[in-house]
């Protein structure tokens, strides 16, 4: 327990510092943070989660649900949010599930990024000028013309499923990712077509296709 100054009943500020201080804890969540939780109770739309602060916060199911997929929380499971605030004008904590998603995501895309690695990632809505892509939670941009290597007329078989991706640019101080699926496809085709140059030989028949006549 902090001491009090001299002086008894009459705590300076430097006082009331040091017993807040205490009273959080080294250990304590803090805002701004992602922190883990245990959810306590399922009330409607919302999960109750308790994370270690003298009330509990509220989540609406859907910021748990990936695109195409149910929600399948119970009492009693871990789950890691964001904690915007510790306390609100209702006494509760304000926490997120979405941004503690963006927050996981930014730092494994950064490093995917850097390293020229694909990521996967879902097609699940359109905007002008293309798609929207969900990747574990961070929200990229995939433009029309990287869809695919030729134009296509129905995307819809290609929504709401994995598949790999690669980023062309990231912009956290926006939050901007744009990716393309056309780059991988074009890369896959590339080591393709290097395969059957490698393995032709000289006066073996293979089958081809015209593709166009020219003089």
């Amino acid at each position: 327990m902090t001491e009090l100054s001299a002086g008894g009943m009459n705590p300076t500020r430097e006082d009331f510092a040091a017993l807040l201080e205490e009273s959080f804890g080294e250990g304590s969540p803090q805002e701004g943070n992602v922190v883990k939780g245990t959810i306590v109770a399922i009330e409607n739309d919302l999960a109750v989660i308790d994370v270690g602060l003298k009330t509990e916060g509220r989540v609406p199911l859907k910021e748990f649900q990936a695109p195409g997929a149910a929600v399948t929380l119970t009492p009693g499971d871990e789950v890691e949010v964001f904690l915007d605030r510790i306390e609100n004008a209702l006494g509760e904590a304000v926490l997120s599930r979405e941004k503690a998603r963006r927050e996981e995501s930014w730092v494994r895309l950064e490093k995917s990024f850097d390293s020229n690695v694909r990521v996967d990632g879902i097609i699940f809505g359109r905007v002008k000028g293309g798609f929207t892509v969900d990747l574990d939670g961070a929200i990229a941009f995939l433009p029309g013309s990287q869809v695919d290597i030729r134009p296509i007329r129905d995307i819809s078989p290609l929504m709401n499923i994995s598949q790999p991706f690669q980023i062309l640019k990231m912009d956290k101080r926006r939050g901007n990712i744009v990716v393309s699926r056309r780059a991988v496809l074009e890369e896959a085709r590339a080591e393709q077509r290097h395969e059957i140059v490698a393995n032709l030989k000289e006066n073996q028949v293979v089958e081809g296709v015209v593709k166009n006549i020219t003089d």
